[in-house]
């Protein structure tokens, strides 16, 4: 028997300020590997994918292939790999199916069981889509709810409860940050062009950041699509293996709560992990990563123990979020970006010929203000 290894590739998404997902993962030994599409971003980074684990993974094979939340930029691309390549599971969360069981969380009397399931499924038509294509490909489709197992990968939130009948309803705020009166007078889309070109005229303040000092916030938010994220965790060959998507404080304080009730201590098992949500600071906390990736060091604590990749776009001003990065280099982890190209993390795999080590981000002194 050869030695179990494993190869984590994060292919870049978008060309510009968009970021997004789409992650694939080889693991076993050499003959016996299993492998594990993790989003799949836009169509154009769909079809990277398809053209990475033809070329890099030598097969036409996809043993698991998960779908995180139902945001574009995290089911587009995997209707590419569900097309163009053959699967063998299917995992993500159909919330349509719970219409009857959540309609009167809505408080809309005229809502009936299946207007809400149509409007859900419009709502999340990229992920929709994934089932619609598993169906015609006879592809077995799971719900991946918290102490599922995917592979040599469990599941560690969300649970299910929690799913159906909190974050589901919620889904219908959601972005619960756009103001009263923006939604009174512009559609969704025109709102998110109007943030947009709001942050690119608007000059990013910057204030000091010491070692010692973290300035992440406790009370931060993300959305309930957001906080649905499946999270998942592996330990192949004793390395533990997180990835997080967009996953918010409520879903990784669920994660580490659940990963202590079976024993699991997370930041004792953990090498790598996907940092979430492309390095917003919306989606962590102090508290949160003590509690998955573990305490503080002091600044002559030694090597990095750790790594963590980030899914950033190319010429993104906002992913990743400086207070991020630091607070994770903070912990002992080495820190990658993708930043507009593929970035791989492997562990007794085969050498690629013509990669080279990836440059980490570093430590700065100055971060980006709150206000």
């Amino acid at each position: 028997m050869g030695q179990i290894g494993y190869e984590i590739d994060f292919l870049p998404v978008g060309n510009g300020e968009r970021s997004g997902d789409a992650i694939a993962i080889r693991f076993g030994t050499s003959g016996n590997y299993k492998i594990l599409v993790y989003d799949g971003g836009t169509k154009e980074s769909g079809q990277l994918l398809v053209k990475h684990i033809k070329e890099h993974y030598n097969t036409n094979f996809v043993d698991y292939v998960v779908n995180s939340h139902p945001d574009n930029d995290h089911a587009s691309g995997l209707s590419v790999v569900l097309e163009q390549m053959d699967v063998g599971q299917l995992w993500m969360h159909q919330p349509w199916n719970y219409s009857a069981i959540i309609r009167d969380y809505f408080l809309d009397g005229r809502i009936t069981d299946k207007s809400l399931e149509k409007r859900l499924q419009n709502k999340m038509a990229a992920a929709h889509t994934l089932v619609k294509l598993a169906l015609q490909k006879n592809i077995p489709i799971y719900e991946p709810f918290c102490g599922a197992r995917i592979g040599d990968f469990v599941v560690l939130s969300p649970e299910k409860n929690w799913y159906v009948h909190d974050l589901i309803a919620e889904f219908n705020k959601s972005p619960d940050q756009i103001a009263a009166e923006d939604r009174a007078t512009l559609s969704f889309t025109d709102y998110l062009l109007k943030s947009v070109t709001e942050a690119k005229n608007q000059a990013v303040v910057w204030l000091e950041e010491k070692w010692h000092i973290e300035s992440l916030r406790e009370d931060v938010k993300t959305s309930a699509e957001n906080e649905s994220s499946v999270v998942l965790y592996g330990n192949i060959n004793g390395r533990g293996i997180l990835l997080t998507g967009d996953a918010g404080i409520r879903a990784l304080t669920a994660t580490a709560d659940f990963a202590e009730s079976q024993g699991l201590s997370l930041p004792n098992t953990l090498n790598f992990i996907q940092v979430p949500h492309h390095g917003s600071r919306n989606n962590v906390s102090t508290t949160v990563l003590d509690r998955i990736v573990g305490s503080r060091k002091s600044k002559d604590d030694g090597v990095a123990t750790k790594t963590a990749y980030i899914s950033a776009g190319k010429e993104s001003t906002t992913h990743p979020r400086q207070a991020v990065v630091n607070a994770f280099i903070r912990r002992g982890v080495t820190v990658v970006a993708t930043q507009g190209t593929t970035k791989c993390m492997a562990h007794k795999m085969p050498n690629r010929a013509g990669w080279c080590s990836a440059t980490p981000l570093t430590f700065s002194t100055m971060v980006e203000s709150w206000d």
